[in-house]
């Protein structure tokens, strides 16, 4: 009698407790926000270092004595040694331009606009975000693979033992380099692809340079050209700081080198088009047409 007089109690205890949620939750409920919180945690940590690295740079570039000569040496590592890729991804960015929006201008009857399309398109935007994600694919990589492999091999801490700030020596001479070398790697890969578009252009339909770059330029500006081609200095100033930061603070042997370096390839192309998206909404503020 005393175990049939106990069973109501308990399942009423349970149904009580189903109803009210006062039961055990499941791991997955906890589990859920605190992943989110150690994320959202880890992830303003990595910006306070960022923003702590970016202030001791800072003061690094503008402190004397200056090393010159490591900054020319990065300035042709980063330009000279890029320029080849650039220039190819621009040649390639103007044919495919020219063949794409060929049909579609005659589709229209404004093929006659074809040039200034071509042009705009190139000077504008395409010309300074493909170089951009190109140099960072291959500099930012390069940076990122360099500095971490210097941090695991306890390099950059001998630098330091040598009375050599490490903020000046190794990390401001590679971002003003990025930062130097961005805007005219960009204009070499405008000139390729307005002569490759020119190419194309005159396969199908003969005409001369000349006239294609007036037909080109009949209503541009300096408003069109400046401020699209100087917004790389930006992006420089991210590919820079973005692989020196994940180099200088690469942990873990050889597999840390690898991840440096893959995150700051990652990184920085994702914040330049992050900031490419900044930039232009500021130039058409600032520069209305």
């Amino acid at each position: 009698m005393k175990r049939s007089a106990q069973v109501p109690v308990l399942f009423g205890a349970k149904a009580s407790a189903i109803s009210t949620g006062s039961g055990p939750r499941p791991d997955v409920a906890k589990a859920i926000p605190a992943g989110l919180k150690t994320l959202l945690l880890s992830t303003l940590e990595w910006f306070g270092e960022l923003g702590e690295f970016c202030a001791r740079l800072v003061k690094a570039m503008v402190t004397p004595p200056y090393e010159g000569r490591e900054l020319l040496r990065q300035m042709d590592e980063v330009g000279a040694k890029s320029l080849p890729l650039v220039a190819m991804a621009g040649a390639a960015i103007g044919v495919v331009l020219s063949m794409h929006t060929r049909d579609s201008m005659a589709q229209f009857g404004a093929k006659s606009l074809l040039p200034q399309l071509i042009i705009l398109s190139l000077v504008k935007e395409t010309g300074p975000i493909i170089t951009a994600l190109v140099v960072s694919g291959r500099v930012g990589a390069g940076i990122g693979a360099e500095l971490g492999s210097m941090k695991v091999t306890e390099q950059i801490d001998a630098i330091e033992a040598s009375a050599v700030n490490p903020y000046k020596f190794l990390v401001a001479t590679r971002v003003l380099a990025c930062m130097l070398m961005l805007p005219l790697l960009t204009i070499a890969a405008d000139f390729c692809g307005i002569v490759t578009g020119w190419i194309a252009n005159a396969l199908v339909e003969p005409m001369s340079l000349r006239f294609f770059l007036n037909q080109g330029l009949a209503q541009a500006n300096l408003a069109d050209f400046l401020p699209s081609t100087f917004k790389t200095v930006v992006f420089g100033f991210i590919i820079g700081v973005i692989g020196c930061f994940q180099g200088m603070n690469a942990r873990g042997g050889t597999a840390g080198v690898g991840r440096a370096s893959t995150s700051a390839v990652v990184l920085a192309s994702l914040f330049v088009i992050l900031a490419d998206v900044v930039l232009v909404r500021l130039i058409i503020t600032l520069f209305p047409q």
